[in-house]
């Protein structure tokens, strides 16, 4: 573990194994980079970074892992996007993805296997969110991989409504001279669904269990009542593969969501990210969950290569 200067920030860097991590956790608690060496002595990103990331917007840079807490996605109020009303009623903002992806984190553990991040709400945020908690994120990296850990611990006398989760930015294709035609995803999901105009679920597209990642009717498509946590993706017929787990039980909630996405299609990334529920939960309730008083809520994700 290492601290490095890039582009006017002090990053923390982490060897661990043939594994590379980059990372700025008081900003978002984002990880950056992710690369693996390889047996000849290339390097292989794992996970997607800009050279040109805007560290003005942070937020915004399209790489990484952005986080998405309270909510993920667009959020609704009776047809209004990003509002949301709580149990008390009131209608309150509420941003695209959340308030944790442009918050301020404190570091509450830093060592050679990971970190732990503490969410520092500002004014803005406890307006959107105005409840009395306590969020954690903690990584733990390994040789070939990685666990990703959300923990939202309800200090206050009301319970916790949330539906929060992952914006994997992969670098795909991976390897010189190919398309993403060369590359295929596995999602042993029993429903799909999309999100409408006014945040409503609507039928999503019908699909294999397994498919091209150049197929676009994967694009924006929410995944569904998984029959297994686990999502596999990589190059047709060559190791390397991306292995996603969802949750820790072998068969995750049934209303917990892996959505693909990618914004063009030369982008140098695709997107595999686990949710604990399709977006607009707050309103349409699907996916919602809550965290009681006194409690803690946990939603954790590994990612690995094999």
């Amino acid at each position: 573990m290492e601290k490095v200067s890039y582009q006017g920030q002090t990053l923390t860097r982490w060897r661990v194994g043939q594994s590379t991590f980059l990372a700025l956790p008081e900003i978002g608690a984002r990880l950056m980079n992710w690369n693996i060496t390889l047996g000849d002595g290339s390097v292989r990103d794992v996970l997607y970074w800009p050279e040109n990331a805007d560290f003005g917007d942070f937020a915004k840079v399209r790489g990484g892992n952005p986080i998405l807490f309270p909510f993920n996605a667009r959020s609704f109020d009776r047809g209004d996007i990003y509002f949301w009303r709580a149990a008390d009623g009131i209608r309150r903002p509420m941003p695209m993805h959340g308030i944790a992806r442009q918050g301020t984190f404190k570091l509450t553990r830093l060592d050679a296997r990971g970190f732990v991040a503490q969410f520092v709400p500002g004014e803005e945020a406890r307006a959107i969110y105005p409840f009395d908690y306590e969020f954690t994120v903690t990584y733990g990296f390994e040789a070939l991989g990685l666990s990703c850990e959300f923990a939202l611990t309800n200090l206050g006398k009301v319970p916790l409504p949330w539906s929060a989760g992952h914006h994997f930015y992969f670098t795909l294709p991976w390897s010189e001279g190919t398309t993403r035609a060369d590359y295929a995803i596995r999602i042993p999901a029993g429903k799909r669904l999309r999100q409408d105009g006014t945040g409503g679920l609507i039928a999503g597209p019908q699909l294999n269990l397994e498919e091209s990642i150049a197929n676009k009717a994967i694009l924006d498509a929410l995944h569904t009542n998984l029959r297994s946590n686990e999502v596999v993706f990589g190059e047709k017929g060559r190791p390397g593969d991306v292995i996603m787990r969802l949750g820790t039980a072998p068969v995750p909630h049934p209303d917990a969501t892996f959505v693909t996405w990618t914004l063009n299609d030369d982008s140098p990334f695709f997107c595999v990210e686990p949710w604990m529920g399709p977006p607009n939960a707050a309103e349409h309730k699907v996916g919602l969950h809550f965290v009681p008083p006194g409690e803690t809520g946990k939603f954790t994700v590994t990612v690995a290569v094999r």
